[in-house]
């Protein structure tokens, strides 16, 4: 029997706010006891299945050591510093932050810099949904993050560690150099802020417990290469993409859609997929704006061919302030309309599309053809917020431990490693005959913990100093070593009764129990929306479009409302 039976019916969606719509669905039910052991198996090509299985057991065996690492070293002022910072490594950053650097002349840093990210969330996105490897589980792990949406990504490679490796590495060759005319004191500080940004994000990903020492070394050496590339080839590609000939920008633009469409199929409801989308879509709006700008009597050919005019002494504070204030609002402006009006006008055209047969659906995507209207999408977007987003994302800055700190699985991978771990211990338990009765009596000890450990944090019974209380414990329940004792008495009690191995009856109903548990877990995930087969070209439309004002339509409005240099 297949593991996800495909359901067509129509169905009730809940909008954002409060309502709901019925939309026809042929939607994948999830049901905790029919995922089995062979989950990835089934939907993963043998080739992508057996890497997974090379690479799964360093996330086991490194789970302990982190969760250890984690509790020697938490406290609430670590917490709220790297629960903030983590925000430095983040998409919605960057995206915020590199307009500003091509608004204010500095082209060749803004385009490397476009160049390196893009770059790194798309190819990192592509290794996260190949491979399907889960972040280190919680429990043992407290998970610190102030965007739910990222626990709900797998965890290699940190996409984190990309970011912010690429542009430490490149800030410091840039700053090597440069001649900007610093002193060496300065300069010296410079690099210092450089290293220390980048180990900073790198060891918050760790002590945050939402990634692995594999994941940080793999994210960090992928965001080298990115720079490597860079700072080798970077020069040679702007130049073939600002040579005369529309067909350049074309080309890089047809080679990015397949890269889109070639982007491999989670065995999950992963949203990493949207991420590599929002930022092929920047790459092709920066081409574009950088060839077509760099044509036009706006822009200045000195240093780079584009470059926007900007001198700070020449606009003053107020003005230059202004344009940047001006030109983010007139990027949350595009967004605002382009997004609601692409989700309105597209889906006829999908169906028609798709009527005679172009479309390629993905999985998890739902056709046009299911659907009859999309309602107002919120909090659906990890790169660029919606205006409306802002003030309660300024919020979580202002208190970060309001909604930092988690316990439990929060995706369908983690409750896939939560199962596949658990029958792993018991395999091998069962493997060695040779075990002695008090072991194999702390071994299925263990097993209760584990499971009661799991169903007790995950759906939030207990407070944060009970949870702290727990990690120990639940560091010897998973991986089978040996605890402070401090909460077993409390965390046994709602644990089901483990049989003798005689009693074939109490065996099924303790495998009843643990069924019941399973689903029970998954009951608790935070469910991933309805997503629609129009998003993916919206993404990919209004990114593009961000790049482009970023680049040309921005610096030619500022000259027309006296915010440049003319």
């Amino acid at each position: 029997m297949e593991p996800f039976p495909m359901l067509t019916q129509d169905r009730t969606v809940l909008n954002s706010d409060g309502n709901s719509h019925v939309v026809k669905s042929r939607d994948e039910q999830y049901d905790a006891g029919m995922r089995d052991l062979d989950h990835y198996s089934r939907r993963l090509p043998m080739w992508r299945y057996t890497l997974r299985q090379h690479l799964i057991p360093i996330v086991r065996w490194e789970t302990p050591h982190l969760a250890y690492l984690q509790e020697m070293c938490r406290t609430p002022l670590l917490d709220s510093y790297f629960a903030l910072t983590a925000n430095l490594g983040a998409h919605t950053f960057f995206m915020t932050a590199l307009p500003i650097l091509f608004w204010c002349g500095s082209t060749t840093l803004g385009r490397a810099m476009v160049h390196m990210l893009a770059s790194g969330v798309f190819i990192s996105g592509v290794l996260k949904d190949m491979v399907c490897i889960p972040r280190p589980l919680s429990p043992p792990l407290v998970r610190i993050t102030m965007s739910k949406s990222a626990a709900l990504e797998y965890g290699f490679p940190s996409t984190h560690s990309t970011n912010a490796v690429s542009v430490a590495t490149y800030a410091l060759y840039y700053l090597h150099t440069t001649d900007f005319g610093l002193s060496s004191s300065v300069r010296f500080a410079a690099i210092g802020v450089g290293y220390a940004y980048a180990a900073s994000i790198a060891i918050g990903r760790l002590y945050c417990g939402m990634h692995g020492f594999f994941d940080v070394l793999a994210g960090g050496a992928l965001g080298a290469l990115m720079a490597l590339l860079q700072i080798v080839y970077g020069e040679m590609i702007d130049k073939w993409v600002l040579a005369d000939s529309f067909l350049n920008p074309l080309i890089i633009t047809a080679v990015l859609l397949l890269a889109v469409r070639l982007h491999p199929e989670p065995a999950d409801n992963c949203p990493c997929f949207d991420d590599s989308v929002a930022f092929a879509g920047v790459l092709i709006g920066i081409e574009f704006g950088l060839w077509h700008y760099s044509k036009t009597a706006f822009s200045y050919d000195s240093p780079v061919p584009g470059t926007v005019p900007f001198d700070l002494r020449t606009l003053g504070w107020l003005r230059t302030t202004a344009r940047i204030v001006v030109g983010i609002v007139v990027v949350f402006m595009w967004r605002a309309t382009m997004k609601p009006l692409l989700l309105r006008c597209l889906p006829p055209i999908f169906r028609i599309i798709d009527h005679l047969g172009f479309i390629l659906p993905r999985r998890y995507f739902m056709p046009a053809d299911q659907y009859e209207l999309i309602p107002p999408l919120r909090k659906d977007d990890n790169v660029i917020p919606s205006a409306s987003d802002l003030p309660g994302f300024i919020t979580s800055l202002r208190h970060p431990r309001r909604r930092a700190i988690s316990i439990g699985p929060q995706s369908e991978a983690d409750a896939h490693e939560v199962i596949a771990s658990r029958e792993q211990r018991r395999r091998a338990s069962m493997s060695q005959p040779t075990l002695s009765p008090l072991r194999r009596r702390a071994y299925t000890e263990s097993e209760a913990l584990s499971a009661a450990v799991i169903r007790k944090l995950s759906v939030g019974h207990t407070s944060e100093g009970d949870q702290r209380k727990f990690t120990i414990d639940a560091i010897a329940a998973v991986h089978g070593t040996k605890g402070s004792g401090i909460a077993k008495t409390h965390i046994l009690a709602d644990a089901p009764p483990t049989p003798p191995a005689s009693d074939a009856s109490a065996a099924s109903d303790s495998s009843k129990e643990e069924e019941r548990l399973d689903r029970e877990m998954f009951s608790q995930l935070e469910k991933p929306r309805v997503r629609y087969d129009v998003e993916v070209v919206t993404k990919l439309v209004i990114y593009a479009g961000i790049a482009w004002l970023a680049v040309e339509g921005n610096p030619i409005f500022f000259e027309l409302v006296g915010l440049g240099m003319r």
